[in-house]
């Protein structure tokens, strides 16, 4: 066989798993991730530790397989529960990068957003005294309403204005952290945690310690919800005019102008949509994974969401995947580093290779396509 044979096979098989379009946004994603992890294995190699062993940790610590042994009244479920349980406001985090994504928008405040939706939330119902019944769905409402109106500010500020949404989502930030800081340091502070006071029972979305066959397990009641929003949203976008819509202004504003679609209303629905989005990722972090709010502190996950969003290619229910991905290493990780003697930020490092291989998808599709037609004027060639 020649060389140029041989390396026209090679290229086909390095292809064949990814050329279909319609599969891609599956594909390429695992093939990212799958290139990512040999990487990682390489890094792990170098500091002198098995991979296979520390990648076999992270599923133990995350709840996804056995550990050798538990304490007392926990077990691998009680592990995998407090995955779901840290992983939901993620999920809504990344669904809400999605969606302003989708719509050709950038929101970096949904850290901003979560703040606000999580303070509101903690303050009117968190401390009202009112019945579970009562204060949890109305604590979904809350986060849903503040979100959606900070989100919507946003988006009209765009409209009207032609505000850049990156400047004002970042300055909103901002905002958000230090007056929220101001008031809690005033009137809801904790003296021993120097936090926020802890929210009562009746209105937190996670209920803690519920014990259940000689197990005491952390229920994250937001999880299904977060499920049936990704679904819910698929369905939106896909099959209905607003997310016909939204679509349109995302690929082109011009275009979606001359067809008669009203771009300014979709821009700011498109915000409003995804602010309450990131609402609910704030009610499920401060009211449900924790119970306070730390002053002059925005989380993390308003800005891990715009990766995670991107590694699933800002499809509802690839976020979903893409979190549960995320969510495995980041609580993987303390346990890995106990038993694999391998330092915690590694777990930083993994998520990092994840996360950049997945930036080069709209290369690989290129490089595909490339090919693609290398191939095909090849075989006209010879014809």
């Amino acid at each position: 066989m020649s060389k140029d044979n041989r390396k026209h096979n090679l290229r086909k098989n390095f292809i064949r798993p990814i050329s279909n379009e319609k599969w891609q946004p599956i594909t390429i994603p695992l093939v990212s991730i799958f290139i990512s992890f040999i990487a990682a294995a390489i890094v792990i190699l170098i500091i002198g530790k098995n991979p296979f062993q520390a990648f076999y940790n992270l599923l133990q610590g995350a709840g996804i397989m056995p550990k050798p042994s538990y304490a007392g009244y926990k077990g691998m479920l009680t592990d995998f529960l407090s995955l779901l349980n840290a992983m939901t406001p993620l999920v809504f985090a990344s669904l809400a990068v999605a969606v302003a994504l989708k719509a050709g928008l950038f929101n970096i405040g949904v850290s901003g957003q979560m703040l606000v939706s999580g303070f509101l939330a903690t303050i009117i119902v968190g401390y009202s005294g009112l019945d579970a019944i009562i204060a949890k769905p109305l604590v979904l409402v809350i986060g849903i309403a503040a979100g959606g109106l900070m989100g919507g500010l946003v988006g009209w500020l765009k409209y009207k204005f032609n505000i850049n949404e990156v400047v004002s989502t970042i300055m909103l930030n901002y905002i958000a952290q230090y007056v929220i800081s101001f008031f809690i340091q005033m009137y809801y502070i904790d003296p021993i945690s120097r936090q926020s006071k802890y929210i009562e029972e009746a209105a937190r979305l996670t209920l803690v310690n519920v014990e259940i066959a000689n197990l005491k397990m952390d229920i994250p009641l937001g999880f299904i919800l977060a499920i049936f929003t990704a679904i819910f949203l698929k369905f939106v976008m896909d099959k209905t005019v607003v997310g016909f819509e939204i679509k349109a202004v995302g690929k082109n504003r011009n275009a979606a102008k001359y067809a008669g679609i009203h771009v300014g209303r979709n821009t700011v629905l498109a915000m409003m949509i995804s602010g309450g989005l990131a609402g609910l990722a704030g009610v499920t972090y401060y009211l449900g994974y924790f119970s306070s709010i730390q002053p002059k502190v925005l989380s993390s996950i308003g800005f891990d969401s715009i990766a995670v969003s991107l590694l699933g290619n800002s499809h509802p229910i690839g976020v979903i995947f893409s979190s549960f991905l995320v969510s495995i290493i980041d609580q993987g990780s303390t346990y890995m580093s106990s038993q694999a003697g391998i330092r915690q930020e590694i777990s930083s490092v993994i998520i990092g290779l994840i996360l950049l291989f997945s930036a080069c998808g709209e290369y690989l599709k290129q490089k595909v396509s490339r090919l693609k037609e290398k191939d095909l004027d090849q075989k006209k060639g010879e014809s």
